[in-house]
Order: C-alpha cells, then structure tokens, then sequence
C-alpha cells in the first residue's frame, strides 16, 4: 500500500506537542497593527491550541504527525 501523502499547507500552519495537542499561529499580526491595541497584539503573539472537535479534521490532513 503505497503511504499517505501530508498536505503541505496543512503541515506549514499545524504542529503537534508532545501530549498530542495541535498548535497554531494566530492570525491578525501581519499588517494594520496601528489600531490594534498593544494587549491585543501581545494576546496574538502566543500561539494557540486548537480544539479537540479541530484536531480530529487536522489529523487526516496530518497522517504521520
């Protein structure tokens, strides 16, 4: 049986941590960060961790993650 392919774009915005949780950058801190407040642009610099309802769909675009 030949291996399952990874989607690329899939694996460029998702990493898995050691527990199994799947992490993601952010979004809204590339541009138009003037009216953005400081608190709000500092809450976006942490990464975040997604859902367990999202974490079934990202998998099978992840298959050896």
């Amino acid at each position: 049986m030949p291996r399952m392919k990874t989607r690329k774009a899939a694996a460029k915005r998702y990493s898995l941590t050691a527990n199994g949780k799947v992490k993601y950058k952010k979004q809204g801190l590339r541009h138009i960060l003037t009216k953005k407040t400081s608190k709000r642009k500092r809450h976006l610099r942490k990464g975040g961790i997604l859902s367990p309802v999202e974490v079934k769909r990202i998998k099978t675009l992840l298959p050896y993650s």
